[in-house]
Parts: C-alpha cells; sequence; structure tokens
C-alpha cells in the first residue's frame, strides 16, 4: 500500500557515462517499510511513459543506524524558527522510538 508523498523528494543517480535526475510532488506516491534486513522505501510517479518513473531502494540496518546518527549531527542545520518541519520530524522520531521500545 503507498501514500500520497507530503512534500518532495529530488533523486540524483551519477555513473561515468549518465547522470539521471528526478522529482517527486504531491502527484507522486510513497512506501517505506521496515524488513528483516532493513528499510524498503519506494517513490513512485504515476502517468504516461514519457512521464512515469519509480525508484526503489533497500538499506540495511547498520547503515539506517549511520544515517539516523549523522541526522542528529546535523540538525543545526535547520533553522530555529522552522517550526513546522522541525515538529514534524520529532513527531515521526517519537513514533518510531514507541514503536521500536513497545513491539
Amino acid at each position: 500500500m503507498s501514500k500520497p508523498v507530503p512534500d518532495k523528494a529530488e533523486i540524483a543517480l551519477e555513473y561515468p557515462d549518465k547522470f539521471y535526475v528526478g522529482t517527486f510532488e504531491h502527484s507522486s506516491r510513497f512506501e517505506a517499510h521496515l524488513d528483516p534486513a532493513g528499510l524498503t522505501l519506494v517513490l513512485e510517479r504515476p502517468g504516461d511513459e514519457d512521464v512515469r518513473k519509480s525508484v526503489h531502494m533497500h538499506v540495511s540496518f547498520g547503515l539506517l543506524a549511520g544515517i539516523l546518527r549523522e541526522l542528529a549531527a546535523s540538525v543545526g542545520g535547520i533553522p530555529k524558527d522552522d517550526i513546522t518541519h522541525r515538529n514534524q520530524l520529532a513527531e515521526a522520531v517519537a513514533r518510531l522510538h514507541e514503536a521500536l521500545t513497545s513491539s
């Protein structure tokens, strides 16, 4: 089951001979879940063949933990007066923490 993208994401893939970039906004959908090995994230933009695209990622728990530590270390990059985004992140992290400690 996928949900509407609440904000936006930009994905860039760079290879020695190719560069791909894609944006996923409100008309796109996402799916994220944990499985026995890590995090699965899917971003999909529906539509005709010329605009349709998707990105599928799997991140191991060790890498996910490292990413979360890096995010914590860089939270100062969010302006203190950006209350909306700070609250969104704090609520999401609190829900993840609650789920991890209660299940």
